[in-house]
């Protein structure tokens, strides 16, 4: 019985060794796949539509409508229609560049200025014109200084301020088309005009 257990002893450290060394053997780890989730069979395409009745012709359109380019800037307006020129107020006229009365200029406007205080039912329209010389804007300054000049020498000679009105045709009127000092100024000049109340 020694003996067997002497037998016993020896072979169970072997035993155990064996199972120890041996063991289970380790599963490799599996990593779970999933699979891609089905794909539905594909639709039927739907059945085609009859085809539609041709729409109604449009109906037409009118062009579009272009902008015009901007005029170019009309010239002064004429004066009112009632307006006349009158043979009794003279014109006066000026030196180049100038807006200032000169003497002889003075005495035609005091006439004036009598024949309108002997007639007060007249309205008088100034025109303020120059010679062709300078710029537009420029003359259209000048004959307005020109006009108003006239008009504050009636006015200090008695005639009412609101029986006056002027207007500047600058360079836009000339009475006299030739390129010389003795056409330039004839240009040069003041207007008159007259019409009744």
């Amino acid at each position: 019985m020694n003996r067997h257990v002497r037998t016993v002893a020896t072979l169970l450290p072997i035993i155990s060794l064996t199972l120890l060394l041996a063991g289970c053997p380790k599963r490799p780890a599996m990593s779970v796949a999933t699979a891609p989730p089905p794909v539905p069979p594909p639709a039927a395409a739907p059945p085609t539509p009859p085809a539609p009745a041709p729409a109604p012709a449009p109906a037409p359109v009118a062009p579009p409508t272009v902008a015009p380019a901007p005029a170019p800037t009309p010239p002064p307006p004429a004066p009112p229609k009632e307006y006349r020129v009158n043979a009794a107020l003279k014109q006066i006229f000026f030196a180049f560049d100038k807006a200032d009365i000169r003497p002889n200029d003075a005495q035609t406007l005091a006439a004036s200025a009598a024949y309108l205080k002997a007639n007060p039912n007249l309205l008088v329209l100034i025109e303020g014109h120059c010679d062709e010389r300078g710029t537009a804007e420029y003359n259209l300054a000048l004959g307005e200084r020109r006009a108003k000049a006239a008009m504050n020498n009636l006015v200090s000679s008695g005639i009412e301020a609101s029986r006056i009105t002027t207007i500047s045709y600058g360079k836009e009127r000339p009475g006299c088309t030739e390129k010389n000092e003795a056409c330039w100024s004839k240009n040069r000049n003041d207007t008159f005009l007259t019409k009744e109340k």
